[in-house]
């Protein structure tokens, strides 16, 4: 009986329908996911990006009151759960469990195009696993979203020939590229290829008429994004939010192509080594595109100068075919007894998500609600208390502003790590150029009643040592410690505005 449950549970897909398959690939996203919907922030991005969307749902647009650096489309998808679930964050978090699905789903119909049904089927659970588990990726990130747009639309371009589908793809592009801007470099090569193909093909027109078509939807996105703006005479803000703003944080100094090399190295060592090796069919399109996506978006690395573990999101689905189909190649999957010892895998694998479950079932427990952590429970005092917080400045925990419905004091302050970023302060029409006079403004100026930080912690990265340490000059002059909720430390102004 153990055996047949295996073998089924291992070889299902068989003759599974694309549809139960989805099902499938949600319900594996679901349940590894599941346990964080009750945490109140799992990346300090997806916070930012959630008081963005409150903002545009408030009836501002995206940089006219808060700012982040993330083209529009980004915050829409925050904006759109709002609007239509209130502050829920079950809504988002089932959002981040749907777009995980479509990637793995799309995932599995490119390897399926590719390879065969095997190699499918465990590419788009793998890319489940590595979207969801290890870091900061149980949130909503940007890079979920625009991954979630970007390989259906590769699809298209690699499954079908029809001018529809070139149409629906440039619509997808064009959402990807105005959600995360990097992916400018995989969708510039893939037009690139696209050309040099169409050069080739005895039908040349008709081609080349289906890359303009792509070409054409999605520049319509991108100026679709501009219109509001235009409408509210306010195009240069846009253009500087979306297109200037991104080239000077990736000019800055605090990234260095040296820390990338080292990874990118690896990577493209192992697509060389796998085309020597004719271990992938590299001659057949569809791997070339693979290939070209892979390269596009490592080289986005590169350029940045950085490399966070939300960033590859992106990377995972094109590169985890080609893997999967390497690891076919040696017959690996063919010759092993693996179905039990990977059912154990799968079991394990998951080990993030049963710690947090534990989580939730303690504070529930103790506090007697599912909804965990300090973003929710300083908001929670602050009501208990009846404390006023007009006048709150969170230097961690920042999703606070949206339960205590409040607004960050500054727009660099809408991500806490902005307020010393000085060189976007220009793109976002902040009249203080310097992070000091930006942090001066605050404390000085503006004068927080309270003051949210983490316990134990610098307020800024270690290497930040004058705005640290003008921070704690500030904190010991003009606050006192009002209490500690969990690791939040509640600083009070001695003398309250």
């Amino acid at each position: 009986m153990f055996k047949k449950t295996i073998h089924y549970i291992t070889t299902f897909y068989h003759s599974s329908s694309e549809r139960t398959l989805f099902f499938f690939y949600f319900l594996v996203a679901f349940l590894i996911r599941f346990p964080f919907f009750f945490r109140d922030y799992i990346d300090r991005d997806e916070s930012t990006f959630i008081l963005m969307g409150q903002s545009w749902v408030d009836g501002y647009l995206p940089y006219t009151q808060l700012w982040d650096l993330k083209p529009p489309i980004a915050f829409l998808f925050f904006a759109a759960l709002i609007y239509v679930f209130g502050k829920s964050f079950l809504a988002i978090r089932i959002a981040g469990v749907l777009l995980v699905a479509l990637t793995s789903f799309f995932t599995y119909k490119i390897g399926h195009k590719i390879a065969n049904k095997k190699v499918a089927f465990w590419s788009g659970c793998l890319v489940i696993i590595l979207q969801s588990l290890f870091g900061s990726l149980q949130g909503v990130m940007s890079e979920h979203i625009s991954i979630a747009f970007f390989i259906p639309a590769l699809y298209l371009i690699i499954s079908k020939e029809s001018k529809l589908s070139y149409l629906l793809a440039g619509l997808l592009f064009g959402l990807s590229l105005m959600t995360k801007l990097n992916l400018a470099y995989p969708i510039l090569l893939l037009f690139l290829f696209l050309f040099w193909k169409t050069y080739k093909h005895e039908k040349k027109l008709s081609h080349f008429f289906k890359i303009l078509i792509l070409g054409g939807t999605l520049i319509t996105i991108i100026l679709a994004t501009a219109l509001p703006y235009f409408f509210n005479n306010d195009l240069e803000l846009w253009w500087q939010s979306v297109f200037k703003a991104p080239m000077a944080y990736s000019s800055s100094k605090e990234h260095s192509i040296l820390d990338v090399l080292p990874f990118a190295g690896i990577v493209f060592g192992f697509l060389f080594w796998t085309i020597k090796k004719q271990l992938i069919p590299y001659k057949t399109v569809e791997v070339q595109l693979l290939l070209i996506v892979s390269v596009g978006i490592l080289f986005s690395f590169i350029q940045a100068g950085k490399i966070n573990g939300h960033y590859l999101i992106q990377l995972y689905p094109p590169l985890v075919i080609l893997v999967a189909i390497v690891v076919y190649q040696f017959g690996l999957l063919k010759k092993l007894n693996y179905k039990p010892a990977l059912l154990g895998i799968a079991l394990l694998i998951p080990m993030e998500s049963y710690i947090e479950f534990k989580n939730v079932i303690d504070n529930r427990i103790e506090k007697g609600s599912f909804f965990n952590g300090e973003g929710i429970a300083v908001p929670n005092y602050f009501k208990k208390k009846k404390l006023s917080a007009s006048k709150i400045l969170f230097m961690e925990y920042h999703i606070g502003y949206w339960l205590l419905n409040e607004k960050p004091p500054t727009k660099a302050a809408t991500h806490p790590s902005n307020i010393l970023r000085e060189e976007l302060f220009p793109y976002m029409k902040n009249t203080r150029k310097t992070e000091s006079e930006e942090l001066q403004f605050i404390l000085e100026e503006f004068k927080p009643n309270y003051i949210i930080t983490r316990k134990n912690r610098r307020v800024f990265a270690s290497k930040k040592i004058a705005a640290n340490f003008y921070m704690n000059i500030q904190l010991s002059k003009n606050y006192i410690p009002l209490d500690t909720i969990e690791n939040a430390v509640i600083h009070q102004r001695l003398k309250l505005k």
